[in-house]
């Protein structure tokens, strides 16, 4: 297995993964574009030499150098587009036949005396943002030998007799070659960097994504631990309950017959509540769920949502349009109950549920008129305890919606109104929902 880089190293990421990869991927179309740099310049340069300081070079081969670089840019371009994974050795293989193709050049052109032989620092360079620590030192061992050979080893310029001075045409070609060297380096060494930054943000969007999942499924397991707990205190409820619903002298009142109905009517929706956690406790998505349609999942949910906090001050517009039939989602409910919740919290007089569809997209937004979000809670919208109600354990209603949408494949949005109240957008993809996952636009 080859060797993370010094990037993934850093940021624990490794070559073989999805995000090593891609980062690879786009390093190396970096080194196929710089591969096509070092063709136009090698193309321009023999043409500069020859035709205006009138040097004699061998153009044949010299042109099968930059013919191989052509043909071994064109194989890179196929073999990167349908390569699986791309690792740091194959990063180093390519930067090393970029250094043996600039060798043969030297060699062909004056040896170690050519003053583009600065050019062996832009590749030392790449390498050494590139590749791992050992990979980047064969690659300073590659130029070096490279290099030393050079000295001992090339064909001589044949220069001009009327070129009176040659030195200082060799310190105008130094000038030359620091000056791409140093511009190529800003070029490619700002984008490897950029690719690096990106690879690194999602992988913090990963890691928190990661710790966000681990939360849930602590939350999940205290909650159906709890759920279990409460069975036998909520079962002596309801026999105490039945048994004052038999006693005349409690019976006789109808203020205390109403309070009772209303006490066994939650005490029940509280069983409920505990029998669906225990129930959906490590349930997969779908299993036990019934076909229906957008307009009655929402109808019977509104109507759900209304019987059981006692209220009328929520209202719901449909403007979906042609129904389709979707399955019915247990979560995606409880999802839009926690939105309502929240929104009933901080306007008991009015709440709105909106139902749109956007293209493929099912939009739901709930809107109140209530003081609106605090920036902070906006900037962190969805992460865990992140509330302005000051209570030990609040926040993490919206933490759940999010994650739940989130799985569902849709986006959380929330906005304040410029005068009072605000707006929590759920977006959901109709492919997630649909039955089959085909529907017409």
């Amino acid at each position: 297995m080859p060797a993370p880089n010094r990037a993934d190293a850093r940021s624990g990421s490794s070559p073989g993964s999805p995000t090593g990869d891609a980062t690879n991927r786009k390093n190396m179309a970096l080194l196929i574009q710089l591969r096509w740099t070092a063709v136009i310049g090698q193309i321009a340069t023999i043409a500069f030499v020859i035709f205006w300081l009138g040097i004699a070079l061998p153009l044949v081969a010299m042109g099968a150098v930059i013919s191989a670089l052509v043909a071994l840019n064109v194989a890179s371009l196929f073999w990167v587009r349908y390569r699986a994974e791309i690792s740091s050795r194959e990063l180093l293989l390519a930067l090393m036949l970029d250094v043996v193709a600039l060798t043969i050049q030297l060699y062909l052109s004056g040896g170690a005396a050519n003053p583009f032989t600065s050019l062996y620092l832009l590749q030392v360079t790449l390498g050494a943002v590139l590749l791992d620590a050992r990979s980047s030192w064969s690659l300073v061992a590659l130029s070096c030998v490279s290099f030393g050979w050079l000295t001992i080893s090339y064909r001589p310029l044949e220069l001009p007799h009327h070129m009176d001075d040659p030195f200082s045409l060799h310190v105008a070609g130094m000038f030359v070659g620091f000056m791409l060297d140093a511009v190529l380096l800003v070029i490619f060494v700002t984008r490897i960097n950029r690719n690096l930054r990106e690879r690194d943000a999602h992988l913090a969007a990963l890691r928190q994504h990661a710790a966000e999942q681990d939360h849930i499924v602590r939350m999940g397991l205290l909650a159906s631990g709890a759920a279990h707990e409460l069975g036998t205190p909520l079962a002596s409820l309801s026999v105490i309950l039945s048994d004052w619903r038999r006693m005349p002298a409690l019976t006789a009142e109808s203020e205390i017959a109403d309070d009772l109905a209303e006490m066994e009517a939650s005490l029940q929706r509280c069983k409920t509540i505990v029998t669906g956690i225990l129930v959906s406790a490590g349930q997969a998505r779908g299993e036990g769920s019934e076909p229906t349609t957008i307009t009655a999942f929402l109808t019977a949910l509104v109507k759900e949502w209304r019987e059981a906090r006692s209220v009328s001050c929520l209202q719901f517009r449909n403007s979906v349009g042609t129904d389709l039939t979707i399955v019915s989602d247990v979560t995606l409910k409880q999802a839009i109950f926690n939105v309502l919740d929240n929104a009933l919290e901080v306007s008991r007089d009015w709440v709105e549920l909106a139902v749109e569809r956007d293209g493929d997209t099912l939009v739901l937004s709930v809107s109140d008129r209530g003081p609106g979000f605090p920036p902070e809670i906006l900037s962190q919208l969805g992460r865990p305890y992140q509330s302005s109600k000051g209570r030990p354990g609040s926040g993490l209603g919206l933490f759940l919606v999010v994650n739940v949408i989130r799985k569902l494949g849709g986006v959380v949005t929330a906005q304040n109104h410029r005068k009072r109240g605000a707006t929590i957008k759920l977006a959901l993809p109709l492919a997630t929902l649909v039955i089959g996952g085909h529907f017409d636009l």
